[in-house]
């Protein structure tokens, strides 16, 4: 099958291949800070991670997947309605070899070997077990450079260079820059407020993926969502409790907190876990239904008695913020979340439709977010 779906792709891409200017050497500097030798603009690419297509369909919204040889398969199960409807529109993608992750030692090289590769981009998070199991080398034999990105370890810091490094070897630094302008000029429509009002901070936790195990609470540090909380003009409890981006707080700590606001991120999970008590947000979501769920959470222990279930200041936002490079938007309906008063004025559903009609292949959905205190 591997090889079939090898020729079919090979086949496909022939003629894109020889229409392209000859390939020069260029060498970039990526994530992890290493120098990196690529031939550029590069044809061939593998997706260590399916949802790198997030970055990709910014730069090339007319096919993101013109380029793609092969990815690993997590984007139907971790976002299935985004998948759908890039599915609908590029049907092509069906049919890309895919391959499991190099984090959990189930990368094929010699797979990836076939596909012929001119370069393969990484999530840095995988960094430590590729290299465990000497994946980077065997590649490397192979004259296929691994380029490592990252828009979920430290997105606020490395998402704007992980665009440009994708930009400078796609071909694509114009749609690269039109992409960081917009970004940055949206995320400073809520922080400039913030830093001239200096505004009371209302503590918060973020519940991550809540509802999708029965265990309590799966939660941020000062990194990624945590730090969306404290740009929004929030104070994360978890901050001072995990000391790195991921980790759990205990009911009791929770409890003992006890938060102005609870923002659960959710999504459509049925992949990993089936009819699951996760709240269904992203494009296209029933928002009754995403609100029945959400306020099942409220009647954990963890949530007993506290200020946001008292006061209907508890929220649901599309988990993926945190693993895409819109997170700009999150951090918009945050603010207006936990300081109405400041952002009147402010609409993340409009941003959300602007970031579609300017950047995106795909239409625009609602139900990215939804709140107790809309009913």
């Amino acid at each position: 099958m591997a090889h079939k779906l090898f020729s079919i792709v090979s086949g496909s891409l022939l003629a894109l291949v020889c229409a392209t200017a000859p390939a020069k050497e260029l060498t970039v500097t990526d994530i992890a800070g290493r120098e990196v030798t690529v031939d550029a603009p590069v044809d061939r690419i593998i997706l260590g991670e399916g949802r790198q297509i997030y970055l990709l369909s910014v730069l090339e919204p007319e096919d993101p997947f013109a380029r793609v040889v092969g990815w690993r398969e997590d984007f139907s199960q971790a976002d299935p309605d985004n998948y759908a409807q890039y599915a609908d529109k590029f049907p092509s993608l069906k049919t890309l070899p895919t391959f499991g992750g190099f984090k959990d030692g189930t990368f094929d090289v010699e797979q990836a070997a076939a596909l012929q590769p001119d370069v393969v981009f990484m999530n840095i998070e995988a960094k430590a077990a590729t290299e465990e199991a000497s994946y980077d080398d065997k590649l490397a034999k192979l004259g296929i450079p691994i380029v490592y990105v990252d828009f979920r370890e430290d997105p606020l810091q490395h998402t704007t260079p992980s665009m440009r490094l994708m930009g400078q070897l796609l071909g694509e630094e114009e749609r690269a820059e039109a992409f960081i302008d917009f970004s940055e000029a949206q995320m400073k429509r809520v922080t400039d407020v913030i830093d001239n009002t200096n505004p009371d901070r209302p503590d918060v936790f973020v519940d991550r993926a809540g509802g999708y195990s029965e265990d309590c609470c799966m939660s941020f540090g000062d990194g990624n969502f945590g730090e969306y909380v404290e740009l929004a003009g929030g104070n994360n409890i978890a901050a001072d409790i995990i000391p790195a981006t991921f980790g759990t707080l205990s009911p009791e700590q929770i409890i003992s907190a006890n938060p102005d606001h609870v923002v659960v991120t959710g999504g459509h999970w049925d992949a990993y876990v089936p009819g699951g008590a996760w709240v269904g947000v992203g494009p296209g979501a029933d928002p009754e239904v995403a609100r029945a769920k959400l306020e099942a959470l409220t009647e954990r222990t963890a949530m007993t008695g506290i200020k946001a279930v008292e006061n209907d200041d508890f929220h649901a936002i599309w988990h993926q913020f945190y693993n895409s490079p819109y997170y700009f938007v999150a951090v918009q309906q945050l603010a207006k979340w936990f300081h109405p008063e400041l952002f009147d004025d402010l609409e993340p559903e409009a941003t959300m439709k602007e970031l579609h009609e300017r950047f995106l292949p795909v239409d625009y959905q609602p139900g990215y977010w939804v709140s107790l205190d809309e009913q």
